[in-house]
């Protein structure tokens, strides 16, 4: 079993995660060069975050947590900085790949969105889209095409 950890500057690292959660999380710290008293997550390319602390904060009675048993084997992950708000802020969730936004837009706004921040791609594409006289092709104008298909064929 394996998965793909993208980090940094394009870095991939292979990592086996059929090992103990301390372990992993250690070991993705240390590549990614993450403090160790930081939390991490990994972001899967289908937008699914694990979190890696949970199976962190067991007592000494639970048996340890594996990594294999949170994670999809051949998924690609991207590793992700947690940083808890205080004083009632909102939990940040910062890539640790460099330029998601161009590599894998989708995953940014993912992390957009789980840190509570709007869009920007929709806004973005709205300005462009305007600015150059072009409309939108987003799901709303398609369905409203679509919807106005059979009244012209009658």
């Amino acid at each position: 079993m394996f998965i793909i950890v993208m980090f940094g500057a394009g870095c991939r690292e292979l990592v086996n995660p059929w090992c103990n959660l301390v372990t992993l999380t250690a070991h993705l710290k240390q590549r990614g060069r993450v403090p160790t008293d930081a939390t991490i997550a990994l972001l899967a390319k289908d937008g699914h975050l694990v979190n890696l602390s949970p199976g962190l904060d067991g007592g000494n009675s639970q048996a340890p947590v594996m990594g294999n048993s949170m994670l999809q084997e051949r998924e690609t992950y991207v590793l992700v900085q947690v940083i808890m708000g205080k004083e009632g802020a909102p939990t940040r969730y910062e890539s640790l790949l460099e330029n998601l936004e161009d590599s894998h837009p989708e995953l940014a706004e993912e992390l957009r969105w789980l840190s509570g921040l709007s869009p920007l791609s929709d806004a973005r594409r709205r300005r462009v889209g305007i600015r150059r006289g072009h409309q939108e092709q987003g799901t709303p104008s398609r369905s409203r095409r679509m919807g106005s298909l059979p009244s012209k064929t009658r």
